[in-house]
């Protein structure tokens, strides 16, 4: 398996071995309908299998790996269809998120969103798209978490754990990718001015533009 290697710290090993595997899979190093070899995970990630086995329970519980009777665990694979269906939910839930953020955020966390912005448009410049989706990936979840709705942030860390391979993937078209980044500052210009119902709209439209080009990924 190629790839760089992820030693982890015993401590927590099933929580980390959980994480690293989840980049792996967000990534496309494990692609969707593979079959995860635990030998080569173990030596990999440097744990034992036993820490990799709950690691693997952790993902599956996410919804990004189904366990197979008999035959180990699998990167779960969504059709086109399914893809569609669960980004039009995303819209949904991003947008409510949205307006109510605009109406709890705090000078602070308009502060932390700008040095995520800045951190993900510096990654956009150098191309370095694994940084850029690491950044991208805690601005949504900040506005989710602002919104302070915990029933809505549960809902939404379930649906979009399935989606965020889906979702690397759609930015290897570099437009698309340079309009991801535009939007992105659009919704920091509306939250800032706490102007929720602009800021669910950006969202709602940001979503299915990604829902557009992911299913156009999927089609190639």
């Amino acid at each position: 398996m190629d790839g760089v290697n992820f030693p982890i710290a015993r401590s927590t090993l099933p929580e980390a071995a959980a994480e690293r595997l989840r980049t792996l899979i967000i990534e496309g190093q494990l692609a969707p309908g593979a079959r995860l070899n635990e030998r080569e995970l173990s030596e990999r990630l440097g744990v034992s299998r036993t820490p990799l086995r709950e690691a693997f329970r952790m993902l599956a519980a996410d919804g990004l790996l189904v366990q197979l009777p008999n035959r180990g665990a699998q990167v779960v694979s969504l059709s086109r269809e399914d893809a569609g269906h669960a980004f039009e939910v995303m819209a949904s839930l991003e947008g409510l998120a949205g307006e109510l953020a605009a109406a709890r955020a705090s000078d602070a966390d308009l502060a932390d969103l700008r040095a995520l912005q800045a951190d993900m448009e510096q990654a956009h410049a150098r191309a370095d798209l694994p940084a850029y989706y690491r950044a991208n990936r805690a601005i949504h979840e900040r506005i989710n978490a602002i919104a302070g709705n915990p029933i809505l942030s549960q809902t939404f860390k379930t649906l979009n754990a399935r989606l965020h391979a889906l979702r690397f993937r759609s930015n290897f078209v570099q437009a698309k990718w340079d309009q991801a980044v535009a939007e992105h500052r659009g919704m920091l210009d509306a939250l800032a001015a706490r102007d929720g119902e602009g800021l669910r709209d950006l969202l709602v439209g940001h979503l299915r533009a990604k829902k557009r080009a992911v299913l156009e990924t999927m089609k190639e």
